[in-house]
């Protein structure tokens, strides 16, 4: 099944549905909140001849054949709006690559670890070198952002990795992706032991990496597709203040500034070769 398109008009929509099923292809709709709804594809092999169809769609939404294939359709329907609840794999896809998906699996598989009694193994092996015969036990300086120490803790991070790396790896790859993770894990990882030791863990260095990095290219290489939502910035900056200027939370304000200005860095140097190429 896949994700084709997503519409602010559901009628808009069924007009599509109904002209697919004039041809025999079952196209369905599901609501995606905030006003849009999102046009399914469940046979996959359909997929670039009916991308064509509504691309001509859309050019010309209100031609009669549309308005035709809903009167004919219209007794047929059980309902006035088709709805459809893909697979959470197929959500999944829709939004991440690969590479994403994967290091999402990885919290997942080390949390539920963590949680079945081998806590303090799964720590003592992936946790930030903190001793002298560590510092070349290069894993460490990326698996500690594997690390999670609750639901709360590892599904904010999980679901804001998915949303902006996602968005990195379906425009530009998984490359670029791979290294701002390395990149970020291990300098936000060095902030927050300088500052605290390695009694810490999780993605969320990496997470502000991201955002640094959405930040600059979609300001400067709109081109690129890439897009970070000013309400959403503007939220990161203020948690990472607040994490500062509260004394309750635990929260890796290092880490949190030493990914953030990582991604920032890294948007630049990749901004001079995306603009070399363009």
């Amino acid at each position: 099944m896949i994700r084709l398109i997503t519409l602010p008009n559901p009628r808009l929509a069924q007009a599509f549905i109904d002209y697919m099923a004039t041809k025999k292809v079952e196209v369905a709709m599901m609501p995606e909140g905030e006003g849009l709804f999102a046009l399914w594809l469940r046979d996959d092999s359909q997929k670039m001849w009916v991308e064509e169809e509504l691309q001509q769609f859309l050019s010309e939404p209100n031609h009669q054949r549309y308005q035709a294939a809903s009167w004919e359709v219209a007794e047929t329907r059980k309902s006035n709006f088709s709805y459809l609840t893909p697979s959470m794999m197929s959500m999944l896809k829709s939004k991440a690559g690969p590479l994403t998906l994967l290091i999402i699996l990885v919290c997942g598989v080390v949390f539920i670890l963590q949680q079945l009694g081998w806590g303090q193994a799964v720590f003592s092996l992936f946790h930030f070198p903190a001793f002298e015969q560590q510092q070349w036990q290069l894993w460490r300086w990326f698996t500690h952002a594997f690390l999670h120490f609750s639901v709360m803790h590892v599904a904010f991070n999980a679901l804001w990795w998915w949303q902006l790396g996602g968005d990195i790896e379906l425009k530009l790859g998984w490359k670029p992706l791979g290294k701002l993770f390395l990149i970020s894990a291990a300098l936000s990882g060095a902030a927050q032991y300088w500052v605290q030791g390695a009694n810490f863990g999780g993605l969320s260095g990496v997470v502000y990496a991201l955002v640094g990095y959405l930040w600059v290219l979609s300001n400067k290489a709109p081109q690129l597709g890439l897009h970070m939502p000013k309400p959403i910035f503007a939220f990161m900056l203020v948690w990472l203040v607040l994490g500062y200027v509260q004394p309750f939370l635990a929260i890796a304000n290092a880490a949190h500034l030493a990914g953030l200005l990582s991604g920032f860095a890294v948007a630049v140097v990749d901004l001079n070769r995306y603009k070399k190429g363009a």
